[in-house]
């Protein structure tokens, strides 16, 4: 299982790769996010491609990719749709000559990707969430975030946070925090862990990659707040109908769970 995300907002791009793969019952790390098309010497007009599925799938799927933008896009593309057409193409033709050998060995072809950046003729950044069939939908001002692999656990803060208009700096730690509820409750996710920004106008990419000890005060800043806003929350609906009347007022100190 994987976890990506990318969200946009005014200032430009957030996003975020987990590095866990998991095979059976062996646990190892490779990159999920990876830069392609023309780029200068500080990585201009790069678009980031990030995926879920089937590392076999992947694989072909962007060495295709990058032999068809070394053979017919080498100036690159005027828009990031163009650039997710020409990996549309790509999925396609892999779907083509590996989907049935999946299905015999009962597997599925289940790669998604998330395509992210800003291309010369686009407005702003912008990313596109493709799926195993080549169709795709785009981020939004209502839908600010595109995520794929496990991604139920970390949405309900992202839900509650972003919108078009949130600071660049908010929304990179509510992606932290999403990455950090889904590796609690998926064992298939977790560190290492790839953060990366595109900033609207500016068309370098920033990236820093994280393992678990560097980010050990964070988790533990928010595991003790977490719960000590649990305990603070009012409970008057149902405290009395619910809990014996010698507890009901009563006050408690709860202590964060211990370092996972």
């Amino acid at each position: 299982m994987t976890y990506c995300l990318a969200i946009r907002v005014q200032e430009g791009l957030v996003c975020l790769a987990d590095g866990r793969i998991t095979s059976g019952s062996q646990v190892s790390a490779a990159r999920k996010a990876t830069l392609h098309g023309a780029a200068g010497d500080s990585g201009e007009a790069q678009f980031m491609v990030m995926t879920s599925g089937l590392r076999s799938l992947r694989d072909k799927t962007l060495a295709y990719l990058d032999r068809e933008i070394q053979r017919s896009h080498g100036d690159g593309f005027p828009n990031l749709l163009d650039a997710v057409g020409t990996y549309a193409r790509c999925l396609r033709q892999t779907a083509e000559e590996d989907r049935s050998a999946l299905e015999s060995s009962h597997l599925k072809f289940n790669l998604h990707a998330i395509i992210a950046g800003q291309q010369p003729d686009d407005a702003r950044p912008s990313a596109f969430l493709v799926y195993p069939e080549g169709n795709w939908i785009e981020v939004n001002e209502r839908t600010p975030y595109l995520s794929i692999g496990a991604v139920a656990y970390g949405k309900p803060i992202l839900d509650r946070v972003l919108r078009d208009d949130t600071p660049m700096a908010l929304a990179l730690k509510a992606a932290y925090l999403s990455f950090d509820s889904t590796r609690v409750s998926s064992a298939d996710v977790g560190f290492p862990m790839d953060l990366m920004t595109l900033s609207t106008g500016d068309p370098t990419w920033r990236s820093i990659h994280f393992a678990h000890d560097e980010l050990r005060e964070q988790r533990e800043w928010w595991n003790r707040h977490l719960t000590e806003l649990t305990a603070q929350l009012p409970d008057y609906p149902w405290r009395d109908a619910l809990l014996p009347r010698e507890a009901g007022g009563q006050r408690f100190s709860l202590v964060g769970k211990p370092e996972e």
